[in-house]
């Protein structure tokens, strides 16, 4: 589901920008980044090497394929492509396994600050 059409869905006043929708998620994987590096046992990204496994044994999508050969790499370099500012970075944003790592309230509380900066 894009992050335009989860807004929607949800009530949240939809981006008005891409500009805007990735900025929004490279502050989401910045925070992601922020509990993974918390974590000693580095659970989001045991969590994400998983998802990312589950969803290419249903769907081999060019993406999935990617963020395998990136998750098979130390978190060092994973925390870097998650940060990425580049368009790589963006693409791989767009189809982040990380998506559970954070709780509702924490992705509610960007959403929210995202959705009032495109008023």
């Amino acid at each position: 589901m894009t992050w335009a059409l989860f807004d929607y869905i949800h009530g949240v006043i939809a981006m008005k920008t891409h500009a805007l929708i990735d900025q929004r998620s490279l502050a989401l994987a910045r925070i992601i980044v922020a509990k993974i590096d918390a974590d000693p046992n580095r659970t989001g990204l045991v969590q994400a090497r998983e998802r990312c496994r589950r969803w290419y044994e249903e769907r081999q999508a060019p993406a999935h394929r990617e963020w395998l050969e990136i998750l098979d790499r130390p978190w060092r370099q994973v925390r870097d492509m998650l940060l990425d500012e580049s368009e790589s970075g963006q693409r791989l944003r767009q189809s982040t396994p990380f998506c559970g790592v954070l709780t509702p309230r924490e992705r509610w509380a960007i959403y929210k600050d995202w959705s009032e900066r495109a008023e």
